[in-house]
């Protein structure tokens, strides 16, 4: 037995990578007795450890001590030769802020605010977002830094039985790469199309065979006939095909010519890019924000905004949707934070990089919902007098009728102001004229208009378009929106692009040199892919997997990629690789964050997603042009079907990858039960090894521990 454990001591001395020695240098004398222990945790071909589940986590000894930098972990500071990396901290900080900043949080936050408690959404979302979205960040952002890889490489370190998840981002990012880049060609065709007045979207067209204006435009409003008509030429159903819309086409392709300039010299050409993509929609929500107060009725919508409803503060369907914008808006999951962070060096303080991310995110959304609230609160006003003088001319009427005396109508002042002379008249009223009047009259209650108004078109880029229409001067502030949004989308989409770029370097280390050609090689095939997005039908798939699909595997990676860390790598001996690497210690409290409340909310969020999708009728938003409006159908079954088979296909990596670790593992166990067959058979004949070699290899492998304690 004695010869057996030293064969796989040696065995253990010998299989040590430059790729598994930056995680492995970093154990305890307890983790050190414990790989001589369990030899078959050792992988064969890559070199990689198996960690057990880190019961040691909770043991009263500390391992900061025992820690030292290692020769691979002195220069740090210095990337390495093969490897781009950021020109400097600020471009740095503009990619993850690019990336988690998108365009979800212009319209999603604020419909969500509205319609979820209004100021108590936000209590929830910024008490959850420290509590557990921005450790999570930090988790992402200090993974990559660490160990300089992207997603895939840097989860087989952490724990080779859950490398799968790394590939899991990977096609994360393909689908989700393949139908943003739609959103952001549409706000690029909405720009071109502004350059014009009046705005193509501001009126009806006529008809090319006479005078009148097209019926279908006239039974909606001008805004979502355009959307569905003139931009997606969508069909009313989802069954009904046809080739890609040609304007849109030119539109995706630009977008990805786009992409691919921003990204072809690798981090330094996306560091310039960024100054503008980034820097420039906080000038553009500046000004719209300053903009939005100055109009009519924004003090309205404001107050709208900070009336809490505490009801909302006990409601689990508000807390629900308040974790999924946390969570699904930053970008986590994807492995982008993680490929961003690979090229920025070690020393780099990644604790208040994240910190600055989230509060940053956090800021554009609040923002951004100043900037409807305001613009909405307007709308209502403005709806709320149309509908006020609507109900004097009624009145009016009933005068003409005989049924109530001219003493009774409304004064000629109410046109001047109309909000607070109307009330005024109609209170002043006696009760018996008041019973013959209401019949005949609307409600103009301002919240009520305010609701209406917050309900709007179902899709957020025809709102905007709404919103446009109040401003003077719509076509300059139509370029100004809309330039926005483009930029909001470039950003992100450089930010998924990004973590494919690192993920097939990491992968292909032969590609690390060719970032012009391997850039090339993913767009085209991407802007091939999402070809099937701007068909007539497209939207409806586009809505399939933004609603349905997303959010599943994205839970499911971030779920692993916490319990990797906190329960398998451990959340000590990570903080305390970091300690190392920052040289400071890092607050205790985010590992029992890690170990406790963001595993238990992340699987709570990742059941009420799996319920919802399970219990709740699947639809979608469709143009029905016999009525002229937007109208809810339910997918076909075999939709469901496809939906089913994607998410399956992104998480499949995850299990494939588990099998594939434990073949090795067995076949590992195999081969030394083997050797070990072979080496008994000499000693019950007598010929046993020299001592002293032995004794060496035992003797240097300790003074080894002593250096590395």
């Amino acid at each position: 037995m004695t010869t057996v454990s030293e064969s796989m001591d040696e065995k253990l001395q010998l299989s040590q990578t430059s790729d598994s020695k930056s995680l492995i240098d970093t154990t305890s004398p307890s983790q050190s007795v414990k790989s001589d222990l369990l030899p078959t945790e050792e992988l064969t071909g890559e070199g990689q450890k198996f960690d057990t589940l880190s019961s040691y986590i909770w043991s009263d000894e500390d391992n900061f001590e025992t820690l030292e930098p290692t020769d691979q972990d002195k220069p740090k500071d210095e990337a390495p030769t093969d490897c781009a990396s950021w020109a400097n901290k600020t471009e740095y900080l503009l990619a993850q802020v690019g990336f988690s900043v998108g365009l979800g949080t212009i319209w999603h936050f604020p419909y969500l605010c509205f319609h979820n408690g209004g100021g108590s959404f936000v209590i929830i979302y910024i008490l959850m977002l420290f509590l557990v979205g921005i450790p999570l960040l930090f988790l992402e952002m200090a993974a990559g830094q660490r160990l300089r890889r992207g997603s895939i490489n840097v989860w087989k370190l952490i724990s080779p039985w859950i490398g799968g998840v790394g590939y899991t981002s990977f096609l994360v990012c393909i689908i989700m790469g393949l139908y943003y880049s739609v959103l952001m060609a549409w706000s690029l065709f909405y720009l071109v199309q502004s350059f014009q007045s009046p705005l193509p979207w501001s009126f009806c067209p006529l008809l090319n065979s006479s005078v009148g204006l097209d019926p279908e435009c006239s039974r909606t409003t001008s805004t979502t006939y355009f959307w569905y008509r003139k931009v997606l030429e969508a069909t009313d159903e989802i069954e009904i095909g046809g080739l890609p819309v040609l304007h849109l086409t030119i539109s995706l392709f630009v977008t990805w010519l786009i992409i691919c300039i921003s990204m072809v010299k690798g981090p330094k050409s996306i560091g310039k890019m960024l100054y503008v993509s980034v820097l420039l929609p906080y000038i553009i929500l500046f000004c719209l924000v300053i903009r939005s107060l100055t109009l009519k009725g924004a003090d309205f919508g404001l107050k709208s905004l900070l009336a809490a409803k505490v009801s909302a503060l006990y409601s689990l369907e508000v807390w629900r949707r308040t974790g999924n914008q946390v969570f699904l808006s930053r970008g986590s999951g994807f492995g982008s934070f993680t490929a961003i962070s690979s090229y920025i060096p070690r020393s780099n303080n990644c604790v208040i990089d994240a910190f600055v991310v989230a509060l940053l995110n956090l800021t554009s959304s609040l923002t951004a919902t100043v900037f409807v609230f305001a613009l909405m609160g307007h709308l209502a006003t403005e709806n709320s007098e149309k509908c006020y003088l609507q109900n004097a001319e009624t009145v009016m009427k009933l005068v003409a009728t005989g049924m109530i005396s001219p003493e009774d109508q409304p004064p000629a002042s109410l046109y001047h102001d109309p909000s607070s002379i109307y009330s005024r008249w109609f209170s002043s009223l006696p009760k018996q004229v008041k019973s013959v009047v209401l019949p005949h009259l609307s409600e103009c209650n301002l919240p009520e208009k305010l609701k209406e108004v917050m309900v709007g078109p179902g899709v957020a880029i025809v709102a905007f378009t709404d919103i446009i229409s109040v401003f003077s001067g719509s076509t300059f502030w139509a370029i100004i929106v809309f330039l926005l949004l483009a930029n909001l989308g470039l950003g992100t989409m450089t930010g998924i692009l990004q973590g494919l770029v690192t993920h097939l370097q990491d992968t292909f280390s032969s590609l690390r040199k060719q970032t012009k050609l391997l850039t090339v090689g993913v767009c085209v095939p991407m802007f091939l892919g999402s070809l099937i997005f701007v068909r007539p039908s497209g939207i409806y798939y586009l809505n399939l997997l933004d609603d349905y699909w997303a959010s599943l595997p994205l839970f499911f990676i971030v779920i692993l990629e916490n319990v990797a860390v906190a329960w398998i790598y451990g959340a000590r001996r990570f903080l305390s690789d970091l300690s190392i690497m920052l040289g400071h210690p890092i607050s205790p409290i985010y590992r029992w964050l890690w170990c406790f409340l963001s595993p238990l909310v992340l699987l709570v969020l990742f059941l009420s997603a799996l319920f919802h999708l399970y219990t709740k009728t699947i639809t979608y938003l469709a143009w029905d042009s016999s009525i002229s409006n937007e109208v809810h159908r339910t997918y076909p079954s075999w939709a469901k079907v496809l939906l089913v088979v994607l998410i399956v296909v992104t998480i499949l990596p995850i299990p494939a990858y588990f099998l594939y670790t434990l073949l090795q593992v067995t076949l590992s166990v195999s081969m030394i039960h083997s050797r070990a067959t072979i080496i008994f058979k000499p000693e019950a004949k007598g010929n046993f090894p020299k001592p002293h070699p032995r004794l060496q290899g035992r003797q240097s492998q300790k003074k080894i521990s002593k250096v590395d304690t």
